[in-house]
């Protein structure tokens, strides 16, 4: 594939193979990893202003050669920035730098590689655009979201990884992740421009990141209180399983243990 956005027909969600314009600045490489904590699979984009002659590319994915050599193959790379560190987003970070030789931008000091740690605040600029750094704490200690800006866009867009998701919700990854920082996150995202569109990790992109949070936002206060009310039901020292298995008695058994870390942090947060 080369950089260009106009070689294949428009496709909708899911589209796997090749890459999915969405955006004047960009598109999208949807890994086939599909799974209940992954959905359709990990949206790895490719940002650019179109012409420029190298992109950016943000969460290359699993260690997969497919997906990876098909990503690598384009206009040079500038950058790689990553969102979190999750192996769907970040474990084939080794092969792609072998296949680009990109500088990594990354808030884990152990995944950056020629660039210091990003930090709320941080610009990068290459490929003709310019992404500013959100540190967005809470489904990991080290997730961020990017503001994406460049010429022919109106306004910013906005690349959440896994803070906020095209479909469901997210999974707060206790222990390192915390509701108390995701809260606050949701709350930022809230808090930008209406219309913002929304390039998720996993799902399809929405059209407005803000009401997306403030959902989230809702969602998770109606989760406490289903939490706070299974408490009063099993007495203040129950399990985190036992929470698990009352307060999503209608969730397919299967999420139960990504629920279980999710409401840890629940846990953590009303104890706290």
């Amino acid at each position: 594939m080369s950089g260009r956005r106009d070689e294949r027909p428009t496709t909708s969600h899911p589209f796997y193979g090749g890459l999915r314009p969405v955006h004047p600045l960009a598109s999208v490489l949807l890994q086939h990893n599909p799974g209940p904590m992954t959905l359709e699979g990990t949206n790895t984009w490719v940002v650019s202003v179109p012409g420029s002659g190298e992109r950016i590319v943000v969460d290359p994915g699993e260690d997969d050669g497919t997906h990876l050599e098909t990503l690598a193959d384009g206009a040079p790379v500038a950058a790689v920035v990553l969102t979190h560190r999750h192996p769907d987003h970040a474990g084939g970070i080794g092969r792609f730098v072998e296949l680009t030789g990109a500088p990594v931008y990354a808030a884990d000091p152990s995944l950056a590689a020629g660039t210091e740690p990003l930090a709320d605040g941080t610009v990068i600029a290459a490929a003709g655009v310019e992404l500013a750094v959100m540190a967005t704490p809470g489904h990991t200690s080290d997730s961020v979201s990017l503001l994406l800006t460049g010429p022919g866009a109106d306004g910013a867009a906005l690349l959440a990884g896994d803070t906020v998701l095209g479909r469901g919700t997210t999974v707060i990854a206790h222990p390192d992740g915390a509701l108390g920082p995701y809260l606050d996150s949701l709350r930022r995202i809230a808090d930008l421009p209406a219309g913002t569109p929304l390039l998720p990790g996993h799902g399809p992109e929405q059209g407005d990141a803000a009401q997306i949070a403030t959902t989230y936002l809702t969602h998770r206060e109606q989760r406490l209180d289903q939490v706070r009310a299974a408490l009063a039901a099993l007495g203040p020292d129950a399990s985190p399983r036992a929470v698990v298995e009352l307060v999503y008695a209608d969730v397919d058994t299967s999420l139960w243990d990504a629920a279980e870390q999710s409401v840890r942090a629940q846990l953590d947060h009303l104890r706290g």
